[in-house]
């Protein structure tokens, strides 16, 4: 009891207070972004974020631009995810446009979409991997990555931003090449992925280093405005796909995975049964792929044949009417929400009938819930911010947009 006390004496006692630059060029921040922490010794008495190091102000760029070039831009929000970006940007001129898209394009979006999803959460557990010391299984998960990026390079010949897809639909057919690497990356990776968890979800230093590590009770959470694996390793069952279903989510069966503590081993979890349950999404949606065509009928949105406009005079027209973006938008107020790598990203649209947007704001997932990284890191040792922040899921092109 003697030396207890005697400990607790020492760490009411307030020393000099050292300040302390926790990036913006740091490898440890992941990203181009700034911390300046106030420390006592190694605990973290304070932190005040600093972000825009890459604004490039996309939203104004975007209302810049015709509708069908304004796909590149989401591109470069939430980069290890880039299909996601794409397809909920379609989903929203197509809500303000009243388009209705063919239920194998929708299905075709969906495994596109989950394929995103599990390389993102592939990528920020296997960096949640490392900061704990443990590189074997993000070398180990960047080759099993690397097999979806060779698939989106079969659906759209890129594989890091890959402006995916088209306003009406998808660009093209899944190929042969398509459908049998898709097959053997189902027969593959589950087993590859499991040897993955099992390295880390019992391992002791694993374990000692994340679970209470950067904790937010799930009040907190939804008072900062947290959606996705964040939140819902609070406890919060929240995932758009569920709650506002888009492309036929509702046609698939699969569980929330949530957690109860909100810290660092949780979200580590919940992003493990999430790759789960995008396999499950992408089996279900992969057998009963719908036939008929991969893209709707509204030559005012979507670009024709290359021979056809070679040779067909409406067909020139009509892509000539795209690229130039002198195609009809009506007027109107929309917004359209996905459940994103991290969260729920959200596209804002006003439109006046111009060419470009009137106003388009991107609700980024990351821009919000790291408001909170302060707090979760109060009173916490320095190893342990890196680690909150590597849970966090931060991507810096999204946060500064």
């Amino acid at each position: 009891m003697q030396i207890q006390s005697y400990f607790s004496q020492l760490d009411s006692i307030e020393g000099e207070l050292a300040t302390l630059n926790l990036g913006p060029t740091h490898p440890a921040t992941h990203g181009i972004f700034q911390n300046v922490l106030k420390m006592n010794g190694e605990k973290i008495v304070s932190a005040e974020p600093t972000i825009g190091y890459i604004h490039r102000a996309f939203e104004k760029l975007a209302e810049r631009r015709p509708y069908n070039q304004i796909t590149p831009i989401t591109d470069r929000l939430n980069y290890c995810s880039s299909p996601i970006n794409n397809m909920g940007w379609h989903m929203t001129v197509e809500k303000l446009a009243k388009i209705e898209v063919p239920k194998r394009a929708q299905y075709m979006r969906v495994i596109t979409m989950e394929l995103a999803r599990i390389a993102d959460h592939l990528v920020c557990d296997a960096v949640i991997g490392v900061d704990t010391g443990a590189l074997t299984g993000f070398t180990y998960m960047f080759q099993e990555r690397e097999r979806i990026y060779d698939m989106y390079e079969e659906v759209c010949g890129t594989r890091l931003t890959t402006n995916v897809g088209r306003i009406g639909g998808m660009e093209r057919d899944f190929t042969p090449a398509f459908h049998q690497k898709l097959k053997d990356f189902l027969k593959t990776f589950p087993a590859k992925f499991e040897e993955f968890h099992n390295l880390l979800e019992r391992n002791r230093i694993f374990m000692d280093r994340t679970i209470g590590a950067g904790p937010i009770e799930a009040e907190r959470a939804m008072a900062y405005g947290f959606t996705g694996p964040n939140l819902r390793a609070c406890g919060v069952d929240y995932d758009v796909r569920v709650m506002q279903p888009y492309s036929s989510y509702e046609d698939f069966e699969f569980i929330i995975p949530v957690g109860t503590q909100g810290d660092t081993y949780d979200r580590f979890m919940v992003r493990q049964e999430e790759i789960r349950q995008s396999l499950r999404i992408i089996r279900q949606a992969y057998d009963n792929l719908p036939s008929g065509d991969y893209h709707a009928d509204v030559p005012d949105y979507y670009l024709p044949e290359k021979p056809d406009v070679y040779t067909k005079m409406e067909a020139l027209i009509y892509h000539f009417k795209i690229v130039m973006g002198e195609v009809p938008i009506p007027k109107g107020e929309v917004y359209h929400a996905v459940e994103g790598g991290n969260g729920e990203l959200g596209f804002y649209l006003i439109s006046d009938g111009g060419r470009q947007p009137y106003r388009l704001h991107f609700r980024r997932p990351c821009f919000i819930y790291y408001q909170a990284y302060p707090e979760m890191i109060k009173g916490s040792m320095l190893s342990d911010a890196i680690l909150t922040m590597s849970s966090m899921n931060v991507i810096a092109g999204e946060l500064d947009a």
